[in-house]
Order: C-alpha cells, then structure tokens, then sequence
C-alpha cells in the first residue's frame, strides 16, 4: 500500500519500537514505586521528558505527558469556569472546537476568530480580541487538513501585552518544521507522540512556568500533579525517542518530503478542474488538500483505496460524518466544493515512485 496519511497518524519508526521493547517486556515497575523496577522506569521517564523538551526547546519541567493531544487539548481549556471569556479559530482541532462549545453551554462566552480564504486569521483578528477583551485565547500552529501555518508568534505578542493566556494545537507542526516554544511566545502548547513516528496513546502539553493549570485527573501527585494516574511508561519512551529522531533528522526528512510535494502539485495541476486548497498560503511541506470539481471527495478516497492508496478526506479525528470539512468552510468554500476535498499527507518513507503511481491511478480513475 502507498501511504499518505501522515497527519492523521505516522507509522511506528523501528528505532522507536527498539527503545519500546524492554518496557513492555522485562521491566514493568510501577515508576512511582522505590523499588529498583521502579527506579528503573522513572529513569526512562525522566530521558524521555528531556527528549521531547529538546524538540521544541524548553526544559524537562515544562513537559506534562498526557495520553494524547486531544487530552493536552482538553487541560489547556481546564482552568476556564463559568462566565469566563475566551476565544479561538474556526479551523481548530475537533478537540477544541467541541469543549468550546460545551464551555458556551454552561455560560462562557465564546469568539469564534474568522479565518480569510487563505486559511489564516483575518486580518481584522487583534481588533476583534481587543474589543472582546477574552483571557484566554487558542490559535493552532498549523491546520491539519490544509497545512497551513498561522504566525502565531506574532498575535501571542500581541495578546500578552494584555495579559492574555495564549495556547496553541502544535500536534502537527511538531516534527515537519521547526517549533520553539520561547520563539513562539505561548503559554501552553499541545503535542502527539503519533504524528512523529511515535507510539499513539501519548502527548504532552507544555507550559510557561507561572501558567494556571487545572488538573483533569486528581488523586496521584504524578505529571508534578497536573496529571493524576500511572504513566504509560512504554508509550512516553517511545514518543521520546521520537522526539530524539525527529530533532535530529528534521531538516533532512522536510528536504525529501518538500520535493515529494512539489512534485505532487506540478503533477496535481495538470488535471482539469482540480484546485489546491490554500495553495498560495505557507504550508506544512508535506500536506496537500485538493479537490476536483464534481467529484466526490470520500468517493475518490474510496476508489484510491481499492487500489492500494491510502489518503483523507480530511481530519481523522472528524470523518465518518456527511457534512463538509468546517476547515473549508470557514474559509468560504463552498459546501459543495469542499466535498470534493482530498487530502494528501506525505511522510519520511514516502518515495519519488509512490508520487508517480499515485498520479496516474488519479488520472486513470478520473
């Protein structure tokens, strides 16, 4: 099968699943236990956590593993209560759009930031949050379906000279282009271990010290007690030495995948009809979303698969359903067009040949 669903997951990197082994086998430990088994397993832990601080530049004591980015998601948004005033994109992660609206049920007050046709904030943003006056504020780093990559530095600047708590989904960009958490001037920043070749079931949210946390899980003091409940240690290893790899071989694998890409859209535009979504924006190096005019979008994934091709319609974590991708339109795509939407997310292994059969099974089945 030819591969091209990177974003929605990555394929276990071998030297992740070596660092994995001892800890799903032979040491077992609890790793809040004295005992050596467990001495042993918080060690590991405590590597893993410097691995994935080295990703994306801060220390150790800012990392607080979760069991996904979802679950990260879902902590950065604790600490709102009722009557609190907060905002973020219309193009987020499923994972934030839907507490947001649960928080507006029970009495929050909720700015849905409008996105242009470009795929990014509009430019009337900082005016809009600054009439609203929110405390918090969530803008994603980089879309999921489109690939686009939001300045969020710039509107976190923006945002702190008000005191306002800035977070951002940074669960796909991690691993694809550089991420400094300082350089990006957030107080919070949500990641998964499964977007870079890591194990699934592990994420983390990282955090300024001084940041209000409010723990989901309580009764345990483990995660510096932002995140009651035995570690996974396996799963933290893994995304560690994920995390390792992807720091390492960074700039090489967006060289090789970038190419992919620009191969994949100069053949893409040779077939009438067929528009890149955000194709003017900056964009992830790997990701392409696109769709042909009266053809349906899930139909095409579909027939693609039948053929050993393995692609998206858009976000894992929202398929299944029958309506539009809200990603698209957001940014004032028509329904109709956006359900023509494919997306194609290229990973490490992906080659030159895989390019080459994916297109012409597109044309053939076109």
């Amino acid at each position: 099968m030819s591969y091209f669903d990177h974003n929605a997951s990555t394929p276990l990197d071998g030297r992740v699943l070596l660092a994995m082994l001892p800890y799903l086998q032979g040491i077992y430990g609890n790793p809040n236990s004295l005992h050596r088994q467990g001495r042993i397993a918080r060690t590991a832990i405590d590597c893993a956590r410097e691995q994935v601080a080295a990703l994306v530049g801060v220390t150790a004591t800012q990392i607080i593993f979760t069991s996904s980015g979802t679950e990260a998601n879902h902590l950065a948004f604790a600490g709102l209560k009722s009557g609190a005033r907060f905002a973020l994109s219309g193009i987020e992660h499923p994972s934030l759009l839907q507490p947001a609206m649960r928080l507006q049920s029970q009495g929050c007050h909720w700015l849905k930031l409008d996105v242009a046709g470009s795929g990014l904030l509009h430019h009337e943003t900082l005016a809009r949050l600054n009439t609203f006056k929110p405390e918090w504020v969530s803008i994603m780093l980089a879309n999921n379906e489109t690939g686009t990559i939001e300045d969020v530095r710039r509107y976190a600047h923006a945002l702190r000279a008000d005191d306002i708590i800035v977070h951002t989904d940074a669960v796909q960009a991690l691993g694809k282009i550089p991420v400094a958490f300082t350089d990006l001037a957030v107080h919070m920043m949500s990641l998964s271990s499964h977007k870079i070749y890591g194990p699934k079931g592990c994420g983390a949210l990282v955090y300024a010290k001084g940041t209000p946390i409010t723990p989901l899980l309580v009764g345990g003091g483990q995660e510096q007690g932002y995140r009651a409940s035995t570690e996974n240690v396996a799963a933290i290893v893994g995304f560690g030495k994920a995390a390792e790899l992807a720091l390492a071989e960074l700039d090489d694998n967006r060289r090789h995948i970038a190419k992919l890409k620009a191969d994949l859209e100069q053949g893409l535009k040779c077939l009438p009809g067929l528009t890149i979504f955000a194709e003017h924006t900056p964009r992830l190096p790997n990701t392409v979303q696109f769709g042909i005019a009266g053809i349906d979008g899930e139909m095409l994934l579909m027939n693609l698969d039948k053929q050993g091709i393995a692609v998206s319609s858009g976000s894992a974590c929202a398929s299944g359903g029958s309506e539009p991708s809200p990603v698209l339109v957001a940014m004032g795509i028509t329904p109709e067009q956006a359900k023509t939407a494919v997306r194609v997310s290229l990973g490490k292994g992906n080659t030159e040949a895989d390019i080459v059969a994916f297109l012409h099974c597109l044309k053939n089945l076109i």
